[in-house]
């Protein structure tokens, strides 16, 4: 191979391997739960969620495998409608086999709709359903576990309630 052969082959690597890790990064990167985390970190600590009036409901599994985790509801915030990234109706933890909560996720909920938040629409879940409610929109943001179906499916196929079992 000649020296101008070689170098051709070395840019065009170059290019790709530029090309490849701006795509990876494109589909890492996640302005919303970006800003989920900074403005939710505080629930980290259940307690900051309860004493912010936050209750626990049964942990949510998927019939077909994976998990919501333990919802902690604000009944408050469920009432209101609004939408603000700061007030999630719902914080979401994965019972761990040691009795602890790890934060894995929020979930805006609304009955006005369509709905969206930062430019990401709401799903639609109709009544009846498993929570009671009438009609609603909601909006899960996987911003503390990834969740391989995508940063907004409502289970994960990474969270489960196994350890719940025990308790």
């Amino acid at each position: 191979m000649s020296i101008h052969n070689c170098n051709r082959y070395l840019v065009a690597a170059s290019v790709l391997a530029i090309l490849t890790t701006g795509a990876v990064r494109a589909e890492t990167v996640n302005p919303l739960a970006e800003t989920v985390r900074a403005a939710d970190s505080r629930f980290e600590d259940v307690a900051v969620a309860k004493a912010e009036g936050y209750a626990p409901i049964p942990c949510a599994s998927g019939l077909t495998g994976g998990a919501m985790g333990i919802h902690y509801v604000n009944a408050a915030y469920l009432k209101d409608d609004a939408v603000d990234v700061a007030k999630p109706e719902a914080v979401m933890y994965e019972p761990m086999a040691d009795g602890t909560l790890k934060l894995v996720a929020v979930e805006y909920i609304t009955s006005k709709g369509p709905a969206s938040l930062e430019g990401h629409l709401f799903n639609f879940n109709t009544a009846p359903n498993r929570y009671g409610l009438g009609p609603f929109y909601e909006l899960h943001v996987w911003a503390w576990k990834q969740n391989p179906t995508g940063a907004f499916a409502d289970m994960n196929p990474n969270v489960s309630c196994d350890a719940m079992k025990g308790m």
